[in-house]
């Protein structure tokens, strides 16, 4: 099995598990319906676990952009193969989605709520506001692609290491994953949005493209900086690439903060 084949199974592998768990719990008439946060979070780290188990023989089993370009950041994965990767994540997230959509073929119809049927194939926020959600996909990024180089630089009985790379996203998502739904993979987000807006789903409404940049650029950004950080910290390799994505997560951080503070006094003078 070639590389781009692997990356696009593993992705399917990984959207059938996490996308699914979100139709059982959210779609009506199911039977785990209102099953609840901690259902979804146990089932996506699950999915990833999977994934991982399934390919990453072959591939590395990165899954998702933001660890394919993490990785490479920092030298750890050829560039010439990002493209690659980020191809076949993508397509392989929709293919996943598709998949999701007929597993749940009689609850569509069942369910009401366009809201509902979105997220089983993509994020959206608890709390619209487009800054802070930004940084909320930043930093579960940025936890996960340090908890990954955390993992990789100690030694697991052979074949445990994907059951650890699941146990991580489960924490993220209980910890940090309730304000955006927690991407943290652009793949996860893009590819099934796309079949959301291409699938005959009954009563789907909007696909909300104009929040889905921000489970694509969050995650590559905290990704990143999140392998960036751990080569300088851990590493003691402080490069120029560091310093100026240090600076554009800094600004980011500081618009958002300045961001909330002006809705908070506009709220305050309203009263």
């Amino acid at each position: 099995m070639s590389e781009f084949l692997a990356e696009m199974i593993g992705t399917m592998i990984l959207i059938i598990f996490g996308g699914g768990v979100v139709g059982g719990v959210v779609l009506k008439k199911t039977k785990a319906e209102g099953a609840g946060w901690i259902v979804i979070t146990i089932g996506w780290g699950l999915a990833v676990t999977m994934g991982v188990y399934a390919v990453g023989s072959i591939s590395g089993a990165h899954l998702n952009p933001a660890v394919t370009l993490g990785f490479a950041s920092i030298g750890e994965f050829p560039w010439e193969k990002v493209p690659l990767y980020m191809t076949a994540q993508v397509i392989g997230g929709f293919l996943g989605g598709v998949i999701v959509f007929f597993q749940y073929l009689p609850h569509w119809r069942a369910t009401k709520d366009p809201g509902d049927k979105l997220a089983v194939f993509s994020t959206g926020p608890a709390i619209r506001s487009t800054l802070s959600n930004l940084v909320s996909e930043m930093i579960g990024t940025f936890v996960l692609i340090m908890g990954l180089l955390f993992i990789g630089a100690n030694e697991f009985t052979e074949g445990l290491n994907p059951a650890i790379v699941g146990l991580l996203i489960t924490a993220i998502g209980l910890s940090l994953g309730a304000t955006t739904g927690y991407a943290i993979n652009p793949a996860r987000d893009l590819g099934p949005r796309i079949a959301h807006a291409l699938l005959p789903i009954i009563g789907k409404g909007s696909s909300d493209w104009g929040y889905s940049w921000i489970p694509i650029v969050g995650p590559l950004l905290g990704g990143t900086y999140g392998a960036l950080f751990y080569k300088a910290i851990f590493k003691g390799d402080y490069s120029v690439t560091f310093w100026i994505v240090s600076i554009v997560v800094v600004v980011v951080l500081i618009a958002a903060l300045n961001s909330e503070l002006k809705k908070r006094h506009a709220s305050e003078e309203a009263v």
